[in-house]
């Protein structure tokens, strides 16, 4: 029986090549902002994330900087974990695909596929990016043959590979996606669609060690590894205790609700690929799929490749752990691509939260100092409006939810314009206290809204509030 009280929310897994760039910190940002608002509609919750480690590009970036594999892993898949901390996550899982109880999901799967008669193996030449891992056909590419996301030539490779039977599955995906919902955006949908609509190949699932020798050994082959992705994917239930009876598999992902975050270039594999491999193995498909667009900056897109990344440890050092959430959450657009500049960062923080929320906080609290004589009894926790919820609980939009806060903000704001009980309460002590708590009441309830989004405010606030005093700047002010 589905347990509508479970959720079980994961982002994607990077690839430990190189430092965690700004664009894994906004879906992982946003993975935990909704984990953290659906505990407290009292869902239970378990938020997975962590690093894919294995694969081609992984091994000749450690090969060129002269380390050990796992060595040179270990050390990348710690950035990603202090990135946890840093940002302030409350994931409950951190998975590593070169974890051993990983390791024995992965060959477990492929063995189950193989059960099936979906492996086969054939000797195949075709055009290989090294940087997605992957294959392409011709047609995918763009002029000399260049992948369209990393923009350098595929490379011709030929050799004798493991492939996994796509082709099995055109109709089961045709039905598996034509449920609403069942990704968004809508048009990210629509995009899956159309690609099993063209027709689906076969895919390759190994590589020769003779090769690459970085990977997960195949079931039964000494002379092959795992492709990547097919390695990678599996984490999604390897995290949960998968195949094991009675772990957090059964509670989350067969009872409860199943959501996968992504970016917009993961359709193919987490929609397609994904599903036809849980299928064949006899495990149930993702609920729901949400897909992100690139952060570009200056018009051009973050990527690790292409040497223009913005490191969220910078904004961070610069503005702050909340400060950043903040910053990720109502400025980067949820499903569409997304442009950001220092220059725009700097405004959005100085406009929104030094001159917004925290003028805000400081205004009421420093009325509430100097004339009350005791904390404001706040009430008891309550529900969200229908408004915030929505954009929480069904739509997976933080943008639209920090737009509402703000919306509360600017109320607040003008109501204090409107009705300066600083100026009422040198002629009407009562009836300027009586606004003053009300607007600290108001102020509270601001800060339970912020709790998902931007948690250490949160507490400020309330703390503020339970001891009737001005916190301290809570946004400090940006050097000229």
């Amino acid at each position: 029986m589905l347990d509508k009280k479970a959720r079980y929310i994961t982002t994607t897994l990077p690839y430990v090549n190189s430092d965690p760039h700004i664009g894994f910190a906004f879906e992982i940002v946003t993975a935990d902002a909704l984990a953290r608002y659906w505990r407290l509609m009292d869902y239970e919750v378990f938020f997975n994330t962590g690093t894919d480690e294995h694969g081609q590009k992984i091994a000749q970036m450690a090969d060129k900087a002269g380390q050990d594999r796992q060595a040179y892993v270990d050390h990348y898949a710690n950035e990603f974990k202090k990135l946890g901390e840093s940002l302030n996550l409350s994931f409950d899982n951190f998975i590593r695909t070169t974890d051993e109880n990983h390791k024995t999901a992965a060959q477990e799967i492929w063995q189950r596929c193989e059960a099936k008669d979906d492996i086969y193996k054939k000797k195949y030449s075709g055009l290989y990016c090294v940087g997605c891992e992957s294959f392409y056909k011709e047609s995918e590419l763009g002029t000399n043959k260049c992948c369209l996301i990393h923009g350098k030539p595929a490379e011709e490779i030929e050799e004798e590979n493991y492939f996994f039977k796509l082709s099995n599955y055109q109709a089961y995906l045709a039905e598996y996606l034509n449920r609403p919902g069942v990704i968004e955006p809508e048009w990210r949908r629509q995009e899956a669609i159309n690609f099993v609509q063209g027709g689906l190949e076969d895919f390759s699932i190994s590589r020769e060690k003779a090769r690459l020798d970085w990977g997960i050994p195949v079931p039964g082959d000494d002379n092959q590894v795992m492709y990547v992705w097919f390695d990678a994917l599996t984490n999604y239930i390897s995290t949960l205790g998968w195949p094991k009876e009675g772990s957090n598999f059964e509670k989350f992902w067969i009872n409860g609700e199943v959501i996968q975050l992504a970016g917009k270039d993961q359709v193919r594999f987490q929609s397609i690929m994904w599903q036809a491999m849980l299928k064949s193995a006899d495990v149930k498909a993702t609920d729901k799929l949400v897909y992100h667009g690139f952060i570009n900056s200056g018009g051009q897109k973050m990527s690790k490749s292409l040497g223009n990344v913005i490191s969220p440890y910078e904004l961070i050092a610069k503005y702050g752990t909340d400060a950043t959430r903040y910053l990720l959450l109502r400025h980067v657009h949820p499903f569409d691509d997304s442009d950001i500049t220092w220059e725009r960062l700097d405004e959005w923080y100085t406009a929104n939260l030094v001159n917004g929320l925290g003028n805000l906080v400081a205004r009421v609290m420093k009325m509430a100092e100097t004339h009350l004589s005791e904390p404001v009894a706040h009430p008891e926790a309550v529900g969200f409006d229908s408004a915030y919820n929505n954009a929480l609980l069904d739509n997976f939009n933080t943008l639209q939810a920090c737009d509402y806060i703000w919306q509360k903000i600017g109320a607040l704001d003008e109501r204090i314009a409107l009705e300066q009980p600083f100026k009422v309460v040198k002629e009407d002590k009562a009836s300027a206290q009586m606004m003053i708590k009300e607007m600290v009441l108001e102020l509270y309830a601001i800060g339970h809204l912020l709790h998902p989004i931007m948690p250490e405010t949160n507490k400020i606030i309330k703390e503020a509030v339970l001891q009737n005093k001005k916190p301290a700047n809570l946004f400090t002010r940006l050097e000229n």
